[in-house]
């Protein structure tokens, strides 16, 4: 009976209290098992304020600059999310590789947004896109067409079309790989010269959203994490200040001269210029325009891949055209000059990728123009160094006088003291041979001289 009694206690027990007797069971001090595993940590954030970057221009040293330079200055300010508003054609491959460097080493996330409405990201700027750790549009936008193309939109052919076309699209491939992007979409945008609309970019995953304006975007970009170069960051922006950045004086000037073609035109129209004030001192203004246009060439040139061979060439080609004033060579230097200007001028731009040479558009009547320029200059001046001088001492040579006594003559309304190799005589006509001092060395003057009178 007790045994009975001792079961149903048991029983009873069990159904009662065993769930709070059972629920945790005991763990020896000291265990791992008696820590409750760490929360995940939140992703940083930047403190600073939403950075708005507007990019509104060709690819180029220019945009490449100040593209840059403000992406360190949002970064220096530890910038929430760093939004680049992009509008562009496209430009030059380096100008855009230096970019979409910028940006996948900012550790600041970085949203490259299409706008505003009607803006493209074509050619160059798609590649933008592609970099961006969010990548946005605004509706009735672009984004494609990056086929490359030489300068001056001529195609590039033969081998070194495929080597730039193989380089591009294994740069375009690692940026969709990394962003998650749709391969095959994004080789046709440079195989195919595909450029798709904001709704196809979107529903393909070329892009991330679509943002009527900038309050749109940061609507829905809150709260994002992305992988930046400093790791994991999550985008936060509601409170923040927004800073709008604009490119300067100096960066506007800079995206207007960054172009091979107009640093090219500036440098030959300031070597001329400063060419004609040398020959002809005095001028003054065909200096001065000279001296504005080289200093702006060498501006431009300085963001540009300038071989120094090719300039050399070119100062070279401009010192013989200034020797030939000095010296009568019968035009061999002139024409050694064409030459250094000619080999100069193909030189003068390095071309790794093909992409950032100049036009032969540009280039052809550019050079015609300059050398008639130099060697018109040039025979002006050599003919004027060969004129019988009018003044001065030298200007009496060569006049015709008449013997007035065994040793004055009437030169030019003057008596002048004479000498002759013969005695002269009253009333005879003579030319003048050489003047010493106040003396004038005369000669009987040929039939062919009282003729020419």
């Amino acid at each position: 009976m007790p045994r009975i009694l001792s079961l149903t206690a048991l029983v009873l027990l069990m159904v009662l209290g065993a769930p709070a007797a059972l629920a945790v069971p005991a763990t020896p001090p000291g265990s791992s098992a008696s820590a409750a595993p760490p929360a995940p940590a939140q992703p940083a954030s930047g403190q600073g304020p939403v950075w708005v970057i507007s990019l509104a221009d060709s690819v180029n040293p220019g945009s490449s600059d100040y593209l840059r330079r403000s992406l360190m200055e949002a970064q220096a300010a530890d910038a929430a999310v760093i939004v680049v508003e992009l509008d562009t054609p496209g430009g030059l491959v380096d100008s855009m590789r230096e970019m979409v460097q910028a940006i996948l080493g900012s550790p600041a996330p970085v949203v490259v947004y299409v706008a505003p409405q009607g803006a493209r990201a074509a050619s160059a700027g798609a590649f933008l896109v592609l970099a961006g750790h969010v990548a946005a549009m605004a509706p009735a936008t672009n984004l494609g067409a990056a086929h490359p193309v030489a300068a001056g939109g001529g195609e590039v052919k033969g081998p070194m079309a495929d080597k730039v076309l193989e380089d591009l699209t294994a740069l375009a491939s690692s940026l969709a790989g990394q962003r998650n992007r749709p391969a095959e979409a994004v080789k046709a945008m440079i195989h195919q010269s595909k450029s798709y609309a904001v709704g196809e970019a979107l529903k393909l995953g070329l892009v991330d959203l679509m943002a009527t304006d900038l309050a749109s975007l940061l609507g829905q970009i809150e709260g994002y994490v992305v992988n930046t170069s400093a790791g994991a960051r999550m985008i936060t922006s509601h409170g923040r200040a927004i800073h709008f950045q604009q490119p300067g004086a100096r960066q506007r000037l800079l995206s207007i001269l960054a172009n091979p073609n107009l640093a090219y035109i500036l440098l030959m129209i300031g070597l001329a210029g400063l060419y004609f004030e040398l020959s002809h001192p005095g001028t003054i203004f065909p200096g001065v325009v000279g001296g504005i246009s080289l200093i702006l060439a060498f501006f431009a040139m300085s963001t540009l891949p300038v071989s120094y061979a090719g300039l050399g060439l070119i100062l070279l080609a401009v010192a013989l055209f200034i020797i030939e004033i000095k010296v009568v060579s019968h035009g061999l230097l002139s024409l050694g000059g064409a030459v250094a200007l000619i080999l100069g001028s193909i030189m003068l731009f390095e071309e790794d990728e093909g992409l950032a040479r100049l036009s032969l558009m540009v280039l052809a009547p550019t050079l015609v123009a300059v050398i008639g320029f130099f060697a018109g200059v040039a025979y002006v001046a050599g003919r004027a160094q060969l004129r019988q001088a009018v003044t001065g001492s030298e200007g009496l040579v060569g006049q015709r006088a008449t013997v007035v006594a065994p040793d004055k003559v009437l030169l030019l309304g003057e008596l002048w003291r004479a000498r002759a190799q013969a005695p002269l005589v009253s009333g005879q006509e003579v030319v003048v041979r050489r003047v010493e001092g106040l003396t004038a060395w005369v000669e009987p003057a040929t039939e062919k001289e009282r003729q020419g009178s």
